[in-house]
């Protein structure tokens, strides 16, 4: 439950967080949390943009005033560039898709998102994806069908990859909230999402990029995918 530094300065820190930690704890659940983790290290430190407690992947945290504002702009104006892994249910007829569709909440306050019929306010949610590779139907051998998907999410709606993929008849594998009824595949026993790289500018003008290597679970499964 170690996050692993991909990138440090004295402006900004890099990391790869693990699976099953929660960024900032949300007072109702015993998580492990990144900001602990955090505290420990750094005097000062400001969250930019958060992950979800089970998907894996980069986060850029910033170390200073100055740059939290610097970067926040630049996620607020979506000029930031996030690529995401996925392994979800079923097939696609085309290898490059988008999913437009607006989110709110499904029951009204922080719960569940939904691009269906919600309470309050809708906002704009894009998401872009290329399929790497489908796994075709097998009924005769009981195989279900799966795919593995590159994401560039053009917005950063709370819980926006899951609920789009969801809403087209596509949920995450092992996604508990949006994928409900569904049998978890590869072996997966969390949240197949990868947060794969990030890209931005840094307060000195240099345009990075970082990657997070992928974990384990999504090795195995690629393996697993490339030999069907």
């Amino acid at each position: 439950m170690e996050p692993t530094i991909l990138y440090e300065d004295d402006e900004l820190v890099v990391v790869n967080k693990p699976s099953g930690m929660i960024v900032y704890p949300d007072g109702r659940h015993d998580y492990p949390a990144l900001s602990y983790w955090l505290d420990k290290k750094y005097p000062e430190y400001h969250f930019v943009h958060r992950i979800d407690r089970e998907t894996t992947g980069v986060l850029v945290i910033a170390k200073t005033e100055a740059t939290f504002e610097f970067l926040k702009e630049q996620f607020k104006n979506r000029e930031t560039r996030k690529t995401y892994r996925a392994f979800v249910h079923g097939t696609f007829k085309e290898v490059r898709g988008i999913i437009d569709k607006p989110i709110g909440s499904s029951r009204g306050g922080s719960g569940p998102r939904s691009a269906k019929l919600s309470y309050g306010v809708q906002r704009d949610a894009v998401t872009m994806y290329k399929v790497l590779k489908q796994q075709p139907l097998d009924a005769a051998a009981g195989i279900e069908p799966a795919s593995y998907v590159e994401v560039y999410p053009k917005t950063g709606r709370t819980h926006q990859i899951r609920v789009h993929f969801a809403s087209v008849g596509r949920p995450i594998l092992a996604d508990r909230l949006y994928g409900t009824g569904r049998a978890p595949l590869f072996g997966f026993e969390r949240l197949a999402l990868h947060a794969f790289s990030l890209s931005f500018v840094h307060p000195n003008g240099e345009e990075m990029t970082h990657v997070a290597p992928l974990p384990a679970d999504f090795l195995a499964a690629e393996g697993e995918l490339r030999s069907a």
